[in-house]
């Protein structure tokens, strides 16, 4: 089921951030520690997988288990010493059948006032892929604990979007300050707002031909901030940092959502870090999108993007559909962390649209990703077509 956020919908929130002047607007320097590592042999500790087919974003998918993902070579350390995380790209898939990919969920969480960094050399693409790094509160009702979407592109987008989810009446929104963000915001659309940025290199070809690059997050009391920098342009107190991080010398976010828009603290608990990759679906699926960088001949309708892209071979539109990533590390003021709560302790306290997964419960179906709220776009001046939340 969709709802349709309309425009009436969005300027309150925009009138309520006007009178929160007191709150900071810029992101705020400082030292932490490291909290979690994600790298190397042991990359797959201490990840939940999800174990079912994602009916939450309507993807043509099934998540696959742990055990799955190692028997079909879909999640893997390579010779590089990487984490390798795919779509199936051998199987003939029947029509009317889903393919095989992943989605984990970190079985720790992070409280406000922590960095999330993201090494990757290759981010996945093609016709219908449509992958996510993103954090949000585990084993509580979405989007009640926030949601922060620090990669997200579908297609063959050369621009990431950056995005927060929010519940309540007043949501969060990006500034339109160059002084805060490199980004330049647009009018809001269906609860989104939008901003582009000149970094061609942030996703798809461009960023793989790149040498790949660096995407940093800090979620913090004065904000949230997402930086990303390419390879050859990753700060040496990023590429050097071992046991601790120094954000002082990032420059310039490219996307700013300071707490000058909303109370951080109210709207965001503690986060846990998800990597997934869905295909088609709600936003990757939608017809006009989909034809935006992967033009069908004949009737473009709801069915050509697993049509012409999921079923039968599949090899052409998925062999870069993957991620290569060299870490991801947690970074706190303290260099604390959470456990989460299990999955089946939680599941009283979610309300999924999915159903609960197999191997995580229903606390993950709680925390499905629909993403269209606020935005940034990293790549070029693109334009989104609006679509509406499920």
């Amino acid at each position: 089921m969709h709802t349709l956020w309309t425009l009436t919908t969005v300027l309150p929130f925009v009138a309520a951030a006007a009178g929160r002047d007191a709150l900071q607007s810029r992101a705020s320097s400082g030292t932490y520690t490291l909290a979690k590592e994600y790298s190397g042999s042991s990359f797959f500790d201490g990840w939940d997988w999800y174990g079912a087919p994602d009916l939450l974003q309507n993807g043509d998918v099934n998540w696959v288990t742990e055990a799955q993902a190692t028997a079909e070579q879909l999640a893997y350390v390579n010779a590089a010493g990487n984490a390798i995380i795919k779509v199936d790209n051998t199987t003939y898939v029947q029509a009317n059948q889903k393919r095989d990919t992943v989605r984990i969920t970190s079985q720790d969480d992070f409280p406000i006032g922590s960095v999330f960094v993201l090494d990757a050399t290759h981010l996945p693409y093609g016709c219908s892929v449509w992958p996510s790094f993103w954090t949000t509160e585990a084993g509580v009702t979405w989007p009640s604990g926030g949601e922060i979407d620090i990669i997200e592109t579908v297609n063959r987008m050369a621009a990431n979007q950056y995005a927060l989810h929010t519940g309540g009446a007043d949501g969060c929104f990006g500034v339109n300050d160059t002084s805060v963000q490199t980004g330049t915001r647009t009018a809001p659309r269906r609860r989104r707002v939008i901003t582009g940025v000149l970094s061609g290199d942030s996703a798809g070809e461009a960023f793989a031909a790149a040498g790949g690059g660096v995407y940093a997050a800090q979620f913090d009391p004065s904000g949230i901030f997402i930086w990303f920098w390419s390879r050859a342009n990753i700060p040496s107190s990023v590429s050097s940092a071992t046991n601790s991080i120094d954000t002082s010398d990032w420059g310039t976010p490219s996307a700013a959502f300071p707490s000058s828009s909303c109370d951080i603290s109210e709207k965001f608990g503690p986060q846990s870090l998800v990597l997934d990759i869905t295909l088609c679906g709600n936003w990757a699926g939608e017809p006009s999108v989909y034809n935006e960088t992967c033009p069908t001949s004949g009737t473009l309708d709801a069915n050509s993007c697993y049509q012409n892209s999921v079923v039968f071979n599949g090899t052409s539109d998925y062999t870069f559909a993957y991620f290569e990533i060299q870490y991801i590390k947690a970074f706190t003021s303290d260099g604390q962390f959470n456990v989460s709560v299990s999955a089946s302790s939680s599941a009283a306290a979610a309300t999924g649209t999915g159903g609960a997964p197999a191997s995580q419960g229903a606390a993950s179906s709680a925390v499905a990703t629909r993403r269209a709220e606020v935005g940034v776009l990293v790549g070029a001046a693109f334009v989104l077509v609006g679509w509406t939340a499920v």
